[in-house]
């Protein structure tokens, strides 16, 4: 009986701490993000792609370029599943990792979406995508 009452409470502490890591890491990507810099496949992508948005809110995404997407991730360590709902992408799943550092939003998308891509380098990988953003503090 004792036993069972710890290995409860050791789960419970275990899915509680991931839970709020998981609140925080999502609280932290809020707001508006524009890219400072991408590529695709190992090349850089033109300064036109640049123009663009990505706007988090808690597990939702909008991504305004030209076109508009919508959708929902689910954050999962350091790790993202992109679940498109509406626009472009409707119907579609992306994998990515991701990474927020001095003030940077990095991501690294798998467009396949059958796996994560495993570091941020999209050399040998025509269908990952790369991505750094920095917060758009205009209002």
């Amino acid at each position: 009986m004792r036993f069972a009452a710890i290995s409860f409470f050791l789960m419970f502490n275990i899915l509680y701490a991931t839970a709020k890591t998981a609140t925080m890491k999502a609280s932290t990507l809020d707001g508006t993000w524009v890219p400072v810099k991408q590529e695709m496949g190992g090349k850089p992508l033109p300064k036109e792609a640049l123009q663009q948005k990505l706007i988090i809110d808690d597990t939702a995404y909008t991504v305004v370029a030209g076109a508009t997407d919508k959708g929902i991730i689910e954050y999962m360590g350091d790790k993202m599943d992109i679940y498109s709902k509406e626009g472009v992408n409707a119907g579609k799943h992306f994998t990515a990792i991701y990474k927020y550092e001095n003030g940077q939003l990095t991501i690294c998308y798998n467009l396949a979406g059958n796996s994560y891509p495993e570091g941020f380098d999209t050399n040998g990988h025509p269908l990952f995508f790369l991505s750094v953003f920095e917060k758009d503090e205009k209002k």
